[in-house]
């Protein structure tokens, strides 16, 4: 009783801060299906990667906050609790306006599918914060929210910033995606690739469109995937297939890797890279809930691999990055970098644009 009189006489105390108070006061922008978009209010665009497993990417943007495509492994839906409130505003069950925001749980796992954030004057926040770094560490697009979600067919917020991109020089910018979306901007790619480093990753974990569709709901067929590399490639961008993660058991064998590698060199990508799958706590009961769905036999294994650690152990991801290599070099595909969004070349130094041939970032979902 005395917190409850202490929230009623000093109401100050009971208001969140950070960005928990950016989300509180996020105007509603639209609606889909069982999903909400909020506008955001931000003062940054540009964030400095900062990681204990070193990734080479110096910086990363994420035009959204929480992706639609709702795929069972996706490791980013722990970020959705940074924007909890540290002491609830509401009442359990209380809601002002009956929008799902206000009766969302941050720290529940779905609430990062159900509701979006769009992040207002994204563009003209990157064009300040670009003016304040060197232009040769990496900028990766798309690391924790894909840039090219249903959404984006109407806020266009990932076309404003590659619109900032095509009027820079010198930059060094990685695309990741899984959305045949990005084909709308090619004419900004082009543009892009002409001035700058540029290398597009589009995300495909398996060519089976019934196996795809139970891992990832909402986001495009694999075929039509496959296409929007091809369609980059025959414009001259720097495009690959991005296969991870590899599912113990599901899409880790020798054939399923080589069926990803032909189709990637069938429609010419410059590169195929794929890693295996890790799992956050926040990514588990998704997952987990998906194999005890689709592959129960599979179930004890997975508790067997997952039981101590979040990360596939090192015998098993060196045996599955030479199975890698084996699929790409049976069928053509170009080598990726072992450590950046962007091509280096093997000596560790940077090409022109225009002799970019391929790359990966091998540890960008760890």
């Amino acid at each position: 009783m005395a917190n409850k009189n202490n929230a009623e006489l000093f109401p100050i105390l009971n208001q969140p801060t950070g960005i928990a108070r950016m989300v509180a006061n996020a105007k509603h922008a639209d609606d889909g299906h069982l999903v909400e978009f909020k506008m955001l209010e931000v003062r940054s665009i540009l964030n400095k990667s900062v990681s204990k497993r070193r990734l080479s990417l110096a910086y990363s943007v994420n035009p959204y906050r929480g992706c639609e495509f709702g795929c069972k492994y996706c490791y980013a839906r722990y970020t959705h609790e940074f924007m909890a409130p540290k002491t609830p505003v509401l009442g359990q069950g209380e809601q002002q306006d009956g929008s799902i925001a206000t009766a969302m749980n941050f720290r529940d796992p779905i609430s990062f599918e159900r509701l979006i954030f769009l992040k207002q004057n994204a563009a003209w926040l990157l064009e300040q914060e670009l003016k304040k770094i060197d232009p040769a560490q990496e900028i990766a697009l798309g690391t924790a929210t894909d840039p090219y979600q249903p959404i984006e067919r109407r806020a266009r917020i990932t076309r404003s910033l590659l619109e900032v991109f095509a009027r820079k020089s010198g930059y060094r910018l990685g695309i990741v995606t899984k959305s045949r979306l990005i084909e709308r901007d090619i004419d900004l790619l082009v543009e892009i690739g002409r001035r700058n480093t540029l290398a597009v990753h589009v995300t495909i974990t398996t060519p089976d469109a019934k196996l795809a569709r139970l891992l990832e709901p909402r986001a495009p067929r694999p075929d039509l995937r496959f296409q929007a590399v091809k369609r980059m490639r025959e414009a001259g961008i720097v495009a690959g297939i991005f296969g991870s993660p590899l599912l113990p058991g599901i899409t880790d064998t020798e054939e399923a890797l080589d069926e990803m590698a032909r189709c990637a060199a069938a429609v010419g990508a410059s590169f195929f890279a794929a890693h295996p799958l890790f799992l956050k706590p926040c990514s588990r009961p998704t997952y987990l809930g998906f194999v005890r769905e689709h592959f129960p036999s599979l179930e004890a294994d997975y508790a067997k691999r997952f039981a101590t650690a979040d990360f596939a152990s090192t015998p098993y991801r060196q045996r599955l990055a030479k199975m890698v290599d084996e699929a790409r070099r049976r069928h053509g595909v170009g080598k990726r970098s072992s450590d950046a969004l962007i091509t280096r070349n093997e000596d560790g130094g940077k090409r022109p644009p225009q002799q970019v041939v391929a790359t990966a970032q091998t540890r960008l979902f760890a």
